[in-house]
Protein backbone atom coordinates (compact mmCIF):
# COMPACT_ATOMS: atom_id res chain seq x y z
CA UNK A 1 0.00 0.00 0.00
CA UNK A 2 1.33 3.67 -1.46
CA UNK A 3 2.51 5.79 1.93
CA UNK A 4 0.52 8.99 1.46
CA UNK A 5 3.46 12.17 2.04
CA UNK A 6 2.13 14.80 4.65
CA UNK A 7 1.65 17.63 1.66
CA UNK A 8 -0.92 15.22 0.30
CA UNK A 9 -2.21 14.02 3.11
CA UNK A 10 -3.37 18.05 4.56
CA UNK A 11 -4.08 19.17 0.87
CA UNK A 12 -6.66 16.18 0.67
CA UNK A 13 -8.25 17.41 3.77
CA UNK A 14 -9.36 20.29 1.68
CA UNK A 15 -11.54 18.20 -0.18
CA UNK A 16 -14.43 16.67 0.86
CA UNK A 17 -14.48 13.37 -0.51
CA UNK A 18 -17.95 12.81 -1.32
CA UNK A 19 -18.73 16.12 -3.00
CA UNK A 20 -18.99 16.95 -6.12
CA UNK A 21 -17.89 20.31 -7.00
CA UNK A 22 -18.92 22.95 -9.63
CA UNK A 23 -16.25 23.49 -12.18
CA UNK A 24 -15.21 26.61 -11.05
CA UNK A 25 -15.04 25.47 -7.43
CA UNK A 26 -13.02 22.20 -8.70
CA UNK A 27 -10.65 24.69 -10.04
CA UNK A 28 -10.12 26.72 -7.12
CA UNK A 29 -9.08 24.05 -5.00
CA UNK A 30 -6.65 22.20 -7.86
CA UNK A 31 -4.54 25.10 -7.24
CA UNK A 32 -4.74 25.23 -3.24
CA UNK A 33 -4.22 21.48 -3.31
CA UNK A 34 -0.92 21.90 -5.42
CA UNK A 35 1.68 20.63 -3.57
CA UNK A 36 4.75 20.23 -5.67
CA UNK A 37 7.80 23.16 -5.47
CA UNK A 38 7.02 23.18 -9.60
CA UNK A 39 4.64 24.59 -11.36
CA UNK A 40 2.23 21.26 -11.25
CA UNK A 41 0.10 20.60 -14.79
CA UNK A 42 -3.73 19.96 -14.44
CA UNK A 43 -5.36 16.79 -14.74
CA UNK A 44 -8.13 15.70 -15.99
CA UNK A 45 -9.63 12.44 -16.17
CA UNK A 46 -12.81 11.08 -17.45
CA UNK A 47 -14.70 7.37 -17.09
CA UNK A 48 -16.72 6.78 -20.00
CA UNK A 49 -19.30 4.54 -20.89
CA UNK A 50 -17.57 3.11 -24.09
CA UNK A 51 -16.28 -0.77 -23.89
CA UNK A 52 -12.80 -0.21 -25.96
CA UNK A 53 -12.80 -3.62 -26.99
CA UNK A 54 -15.72 -3.32 -29.82
CA UNK A 55 -13.65 -1.81 -32.89
CA UNK A 56 -16.94 0.94 -32.74
CA UNK A 57 -16.54 1.98 -29.54
CA UNK A 58 -12.89 2.78 -29.63
CA UNK A 59 -11.99 6.35 -28.98
CA UNK A 60 -8.73 8.11 -30.05
CA UNK A 61 -7.78 11.94 -31.32
CA UNK A 62 -6.10 14.80 -30.56
CA UNK A 63 -7.28 18.69 -30.21
CA UNK A 64 -5.74 22.17 -29.79
CA UNK A 65 -6.23 23.78 -26.23
CA UNK A 66 -7.85 27.24 -26.83
CA UNK A 67 -5.35 28.38 -24.00
CA UNK A 68 -2.20 25.68 -24.67
CA UNK A 69 -1.05 23.06 -21.91
CA UNK A 70 1.64 25.02 -20.94
CA UNK A 71 4.25 22.49 -22.04
CA UNK A 72 6.98 22.48 -24.85
CA UNK A 73 7.55 19.56 -26.43
CA UNK A 74 10.44 18.87 -28.61
CA UNK A 75 9.12 17.93 -32.21
CA UNK A 76 10.68 15.52 -34.33
CA UNK A 77 9.63 15.03 -38.22
CA UNK A 78 10.09 12.66 -41.03
CA UNK A 79 9.55 14.28 -44.37
CA UNK A 80 11.40 14.74 -47.64
CA UNK A 81 11.66 17.30 -50.00
CA UNK A 82 9.35 20.83 -49.46
CA UNK A 83 6.90 19.05 -46.80
CA UNK A 84 10.84 19.22 -44.68
CA UNK A 85 11.57 22.78 -45.69
CA UNK A 86 7.94 23.65 -44.29
CA UNK A 87 8.63 21.40 -40.96
CA UNK A 88 11.35 23.60 -40.32
CA UNK A 89 10.37 26.70 -41.21
CA UNK A 90 7.06 25.56 -38.68
CA UNK A 91 9.44 25.16 -36.10
CA UNK A 92 9.91 21.56 -35.63
CA UNK A 93 12.97 21.04 -33.22
CA UNK A 94 14.24 17.48 -35.94
CA UNK A 95 13.78 16.69 -39.20
CA UNK A 96 15.00 13.89 -41.33
CA UNK A 97 14.26 10.88 -42.73
CA UNK A 98 15.18 7.29 -42.70
CA UNK A 99 18.62 8.64 -41.21
CA UNK A 100 16.91 9.53 -37.85
CA UNK A 101 14.50 6.37 -37.73
CA UNK A 102 18.53 4.93 -37.82
CA UNK A 103 19.40 6.73 -35.11
CA UNK A 104 16.47 5.87 -32.97
CA UNK A 105 17.10 2.20 -33.94
CA UNK A 106 20.78 2.40 -33.06
CA UNK A 107 21.52 5.08 -30.43
CA UNK A 108 18.24 4.49 -28.87
CA UNK A 109 17.79 8.10 -29.00
CA UNK A 110 14.41 9.49 -27.66
CA UNK A 111 15.78 13.40 -27.39
CA UNK A 112 12.24 14.30 -28.56
CA UNK A 113 8.64 14.10 -27.15
CA UNK A 114 6.40 13.65 -30.78
CA UNK A 115 7.14 12.37 -34.08
CA UNK A 116 5.05 13.52 -37.22
CA UNK A 117 5.23 11.98 -40.62
CA UNK A 118 4.32 11.86 -43.55
CA UNK A 119 2.39 8.75 -45.02
CA UNK A 120 5.10 7.80 -47.20
CA UNK A 121 7.79 7.56 -44.16
CA UNK A 122 5.48 4.86 -42.45
CA UNK A 123 6.51 2.15 -44.35
CA UNK A 124 10.14 2.81 -42.68
CA UNK A 125 8.98 3.53 -39.10
CA UNK A 126 7.08 -0.01 -38.91
CA UNK A 127 10.20 -1.25 -38.30
CA UNK A 128 10.71 0.66 -34.77
CA UNK A 129 7.16 0.21 -33.91
CA UNK A 130 8.48 -1.78 -30.90
CA UNK A 131 10.80 0.45 -29.70
CA UNK A 132 8.12 3.47 -30.31
CA UNK A 133 4.93 1.76 -29.29
CA UNK A 134 5.57 1.53 -25.30
CA UNK A 135 6.94 5.09 -25.51
CA UNK A 136 3.75 6.32 -26.87
CA UNK A 137 5.62 7.80 -29.75
CA UNK A 138 4.31 6.23 -33.30
CA UNK A 139 2.99 8.07 -35.28
CA UNK A 140 -1.31 7.72 -36.15
CA UNK A 141 -3.25 9.96 -38.31
CA UNK A 142 -6.38 9.84 -35.71
CA UNK A 143 -4.23 11.84 -33.65
CA UNK A 144 -2.58 13.78 -36.77
CA UNK A 145 0.37 12.98 -36.51
CA UNK A 146 0.35 11.39 -39.57
CA UNK A 147 -0.23 13.67 -42.38
CA UNK A 148 1.04 15.31 -45.81
CA UNK A 149 0.92 18.89 -44.38
CA UNK A 150 3.48 18.02 -40.92
CA UNK A 151 4.12 21.81 -41.19
CA UNK A 152 0.30 22.61 -39.84
CA UNK A 153 0.52 19.56 -37.21
CA UNK A 154 3.92 21.00 -36.05
CA UNK A 155 2.18 24.26 -35.42
CA UNK A 156 -0.74 22.83 -33.78
CA UNK A 157 1.96 20.86 -31.56
CA UNK A 158 3.16 24.12 -30.29
CA UNK A 159 -0.25 25.87 -29.78
CA UNK A 160 -1.16 22.95 -27.09
CA UNK A 161 -2.04 19.83 -29.11
CA UNK A 162 -2.92 17.03 -26.99
CA UNK A 163 -3.67 13.80 -27.11
CA UNK A 164 -6.52 11.10 -26.12
CA UNK A 165 -7.27 7.97 -25.75
CA UNK A 166 -9.91 5.37 -23.95
CA UNK A 167 -8.24 2.50 -22.15
CA UNK A 168 -9.35 -0.34 -21.70
CA UNK A 169 -11.61 0.87 -18.79
CA UNK A 170 -13.06 3.83 -20.90
CA UNK A 171 -11.17 5.82 -18.76
CA UNK A 172 -9.52 9.41 -20.40
CA UNK A 173 -6.58 11.44 -19.12
CA UNK A 174 -5.23 14.42 -20.76
CA UNK A 175 -3.11 17.44 -19.62
CA UNK A 176 -4.88 20.84 -19.59
CA UNK A 177 -2.84 23.32 -18.51
CA UNK A 178 -1.02 24.44 -15.34
CA UNK A 179 -1.89 25.56 -11.80
CA UNK A 180 -0.28 29.11 -12.90
CA UNK A 181 -3.06 29.22 -15.66
CA UNK A 182 -5.40 31.98 -15.02
CA UNK A 183 -8.91 30.24 -13.60
CA UNK A 184 -10.58 31.59 -16.10
CA UNK A 185 -8.09 29.75 -18.80
CA UNK A 186 -8.43 26.69 -17.10
CA UNK A 187 -12.31 27.17 -17.15
CA UNK A 188 -11.95 27.10 -21.24
CA UNK A 189 -9.85 24.49 -21.70
CA UNK A 190 -11.28 21.72 -19.57
CA UNK A 191 -15.02 22.63 -20.72
CA UNK A 192 -13.35 22.17 -24.40
CA UNK A 193 -11.99 19.11 -23.41
CA UNK A 194 -15.11 17.98 -22.06
CA UNK A 195 -17.06 19.08 -25.07
CA UNK A 196 -14.62 17.10 -27.57
CA UNK A 197 -15.52 14.09 -25.94
CA UNK A 198 -19.19 14.55 -26.04
CA UNK A 199 -18.25 15.00 -30.14
CA UNK A 200 -16.64 11.76 -30.16
CA UNK A 201 -18.96 9.92 -28.50
CA UNK A 202 -19.18 6.59 -30.53
CA UNK A 203 -22.95 5.51 -32.06
CA UNK A 204 -23.03 2.49 -30.84
CA UNK A 205 -23.16 4.03 -27.12
CA UNK A 206 -26.30 3.60 -24.70
CA UNK A 207 -27.21 4.72 -21.79
CA UNK A 208 -25.30 7.29 -19.87
CA UNK A 209 -22.05 8.58 -21.97
CA UNK A 210 -19.72 10.76 -18.84
CA UNK A 211 -20.02 8.61 -15.60
CA UNK A 212 -17.30 10.69 -13.40
CA UNK A 213 -14.67 13.41 -13.89
CA UNK A 214 -12.20 14.79 -11.69
CA UNK A 215 -9.38 16.87 -11.74
CA UNK A 216 -6.23 17.00 -9.96
CA UNK A 217 -2.45 18.26 -9.59
CA UNK A 218 0.64 16.96 -9.97
CA UNK A 219 0.65 14.65 -7.47
CA UNK A 220 -2.20 16.38 -5.81
CA UNK A 221 -5.63 14.72 -4.70
CA UNK A 222 -8.55 14.14 -7.30
CA UNK A 223 -11.73 16.45 -7.48
CA UNK A 224 -14.71 15.38 -8.50
CA UNK A 225 -16.66 17.55 -10.78
CA UNK A 226 -20.48 17.75 -11.05
CA UNK A 227 -21.02 17.21 -14.22
CA UNK A 228 -24.74 18.61 -14.31
CA UNK A 229 -23.23 21.81 -13.27
CA UNK A 230 -21.02 22.30 -16.68
CA UNK A 231 -22.55 24.34 -19.99
CA UNK A 232 -22.71 21.09 -22.54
Amino acid sequence: MRKLGKKYVEASKLVEANKAYTLSEAVDLVKKTSITKFDSSVEIAMKLNVDTKKADQQLRGSLVLPNGNGKTKKILVLAKGAQAEAAKAAGADYVGEVEMIDKIAKENWFDFDVIIATPEMMPFLGKIGKLLGPRGLMPNPKTGTVTPTPERAVADVKKGMIEYRADQYGNVHCSVGKVSFDNDKLVENITFVINAMIKAKPQAVKGKYIQNISICSTMGPGIHVDANSLDM
